[in-house]
């Protein structure tokens, strides 16, 4: 976890720290052998990097030298703004983009995502992406109420790749990793039929209702670990 203190933990997603010199160190850690993931646990295009424009300069390091896989993990529309950058990467490694949908419901997404921008935004920035040549993937995670069927279309829709998934965690069903935040409980606690999306067995549910969604379309929806595996292989 890059030296995360306690504090750091207990305070997850709210402040930002950014490594001024981070590509600096890239340029100095790149090899061509290597896979990249930037990032499963911190989104790199969150609201502030409008302002601190970390990712441009990245790509100028990432250029020099390119990896052999570099996949982005985002759920920010902010990314159209490094379309030139990502389509020349993408012109000599694999680039792959994986775009977070997580509800098809909008007053959910006030809810539990009030930072973050609609639906609508998102999938405009998968369409542009797309229409650039950038390999993009829809992740459904984590899996907010929403309506699974309409969720699942829109996400077939939008990407030409298999779907990836992944529900809200507590800690009792993951021992290891990040499992969902307290303020979510409290969210879910207060509206009626959001505390069944925390229960494994309603949530195997949702996930036949979208691989079913897929299978119809010839897709997979593959789920966790699996599911995020697929973005690095080959």
């Amino acid at each position: 976890y890059g030296g995360l203190k306690p504090e750091d933990v207990r305070r997850w997603g709210q402040f930002t720290t950014f490594k001024q010199n981070a590509p600096e160190l890239l340029r100095r850690e790149l090899r061509a052998t290597q896979v990249i993931y930037c990032s499963p646990l911190v989104d790199p295009y969150q609201p502030v990097e409008a302002d601190v424009n970390m990712m441009s300069r990245l790509f100028e390091a990432l250029l020099e030298r390119p990896p052999a896989r570099f996949v982005i993990q985002t759920r920010g529309p902010l990314i159209v703004r490094d379309i030139d950058p990502i389509k020349e990467l993408a012109a000599r490694t694999v680039v792959r983009v994986s775009f977070s949908l997580t509800t098809d419901l909008e007053d959910v997404r006030r809810l539990y995502e009030p930072h973050c921008d609609p639906l609508d935004a998102r999938l405009n920035a998968i369409a542009r992406l797309r229409e650039a040549g950038v390999e993009v993937h829809a992740a459904l995670a984590p899996l907010l109420p929403s309506n699974p069927v309409r969720l699942a279309q829109l996400a077939l829709d939008a990407t030409a790749r298999d779907l990836i998934g992944d529900a809200l965690h507590v800690r009792s069903t993951k021992p290891r990793g990040a499992t969902t935040r307290e303020a979510a409980f409290r969210i879910a606690e207060h509206h009626a039929g959001h505390e069944q999306w925390l229960d494994p067995e309603f949530m195997d549910g949702v996930y036949c209702t979208i691989a079913n969604e897929a299978g119809k379309r010839g897709r997979r929806f593959l789920t966790g670990p699996a599911g995020f595996r697929l973005l690095t292989e080959t």
